[in-house]
């Protein structure tokens, strides 16, 4: 774990910024000194990179592991066509399918239905259903009622509630 010297949040090994409050990670590390960029000779023969990002391909049987923040056990969702996220409210007879009240989604801003993510076609999407405070996909927030597709390993944020998504 690397810890913000900023606001001490312990972070994930390998981040660059502060999860919390986006601190520069690396500036910490060097004790707040820019370290100059290393000039790589052109060389046509090295290998072409790749983009790595997760895999987006959602077989069948396939479940979503969601590792919210701060939980201590993730959640294992088996997606239907469409799943609602938010936030269960006594006084509304509107439930999403997937409630985060739990995690602290009302200090957290998450709106009674927050976020939806849709199967089709061996790729889960995620969109935003109007909610209040927006919901992010890897710290972009998305528009609302414009699906993105959603892929092993990305984080989302509900409001300021994050979570990061892995398919097993």
């Amino acid at each position: 774990m690397i810890k913000c010297s900023n606001c001490n949040h312990p972070n994930r090994e390998g981040m660059l910024f502060c999860e919390n409050c986006g601190y520069s990670l690396t500036d910490a590390a060097v004790g707040g000194a820019t370290v100059p960029t290393r000039r790589l000779d052109n060389d046509p023969d090295d290998s072409i990179a790749k983009a790595t990002w997760g895999s987006a391909r959602f077989a069948a049987g396939t479940s979503i592991i969601m590792h919210i923040r701060n939980a201590k056990e993730p959640m294992v969702l088996k997606p239907n066509q469409s799943t609602i996220f938010g936030r269960a409210d006594a006084s509304s007879a509107v439930k999403p399918d997937v409630d985060l009240t739990p995690y602290g989604a009302v200090d957290l801003g998450v709106s009674r239905q927050h976020a939806a993510i849709e199967v089709s076609e061996e790729t889960v999407m995620l969109l935003d259903v109007g909610s209040a405070n927006g919901t992010f996909l890897n710290g972009q927030r998305l528009l609302p009622n414009q699906q993105r597709v959603l892929r092993d390993g990305d984080e989302v944020r509900f409001g300021k509630l994050v979570a990061h998504i892995y398919f097993k």
